[in-house]
């Protein structure tokens, strides 16, 4: 594993890695994670496009499990847009004190919910153009939105991505759009949404910012980071987090294929 880490560093060099081979490599790390992750999905609950973007602006500076842990009062109080658009702001502020920045998060939703109220009916809107119109979204939510609600292909440049694809070199650019462009231009569109949730399950999971679990990754060869975090693969074992750790996800109802690769639900808000 040392060994095929220290050749892909050298690999991964300024100027040391042909086009065709960057092409290559990223594709055979997303193949690599697609087995390691075979069930991986959305961290955030929802059970349709509603749900999805509202859960989505509120996971700003907060995990998916607390946002998780929230919206099953938010979404029983207020069900459709109509309802959180006419919602009291102080009882949503309630509900939403635990995700975090709760003034903002509740002045945030109430105003995408009048928004698809007034310009669209009601219903969240399937095209990126009129997704990044409504309040408080921006390309990144909306490619969570089109990529799992409405099935359109997106690639989602959380902070994990960008750190994951910044260490396996295949961009070195720093701002999201054009980490979004250099990306897409190495993968077929139908891949883009499954490999944004390969990337961010493997970071949440195995690739940390501080510590990478370096000695038991599966991709160790191909990476030019190896050798960044613990390489002992006992004490690297020790790193791993959520299901791979063996502790619960981060979804309160995760999906089957997700539960049957062993995973657990997360306890609900309190427990």
């Amino acid at each position: 594993m040392g060994k095929g880490g220290t050749n892909a560093s050298e690999a991964g060099k300024a100027g040391g890695e042909s086009r065709v081979a960057l092409v290559r490599r990223a594709r055979r790390i997303n193949r690599e994670l697609a087995e390691v992750y075979p069930y991986a999905h959305p961290e955030l609950d929802f059970d349709n496009p509603f749900e999805l973007v509202i859960a989505t602006v509120l996971s700003a500076q907060t995990t998916d499990l607390r946002v998780n842990q929230t919206t099953p009062a938010l979404f029983a109080k207020y069900p459709t847009p109509e309802d959180l658009a006419a919602a009291d702001p102080e009882e949503v502020e309630e509900i939403l004190r635990p995700t975090g920045f709760f003034r903002a998060k509740t002045k945030a939703v109430i105003g995408l919910s009048k928004a698809l109220v007034e310009q669209f009916g009601g219903e969240v809107p399937g095209r990126l153009e009129d997704l990044v119109k409504l309040p408080g979204v921006g390309r990144k939510t909306a490619f969570v939105v089109l990529g799992n609600a409405f099935g359109r292909p997106g690639i989602t440049v959380d902070t994990h991505f960008q750190r994951l694809v910044r260490r396996w070199k295949w961009t070195d650019e720093t701002e999201p759009d054009k980490i979004e462009a250099a990306v897409a231009a190495l993968f077929p569109k139908g891949d883009w949404t499954d490999l944004s949730h390969h990337v961010v399950w493997h970071g949440r999971r195995m690739c940390h910012a501080r510590k990478p679990a370096c000695g038991v990754c599966p991709i160790a060869p191909l990476c030019p980071a190896y050798g960044e975090g613990e390489t002992d693969p006992e004490k690297a074992k020790k790193l791993l987090k959520y299901e791979k750790g063996g502790f619960p996800g981060q979804r309160l109802k995760p999906p089957q294929a997700y539960l049957d690769a062993g995973g657990r639900p997360a306890p609900p808000l309190g427990v």
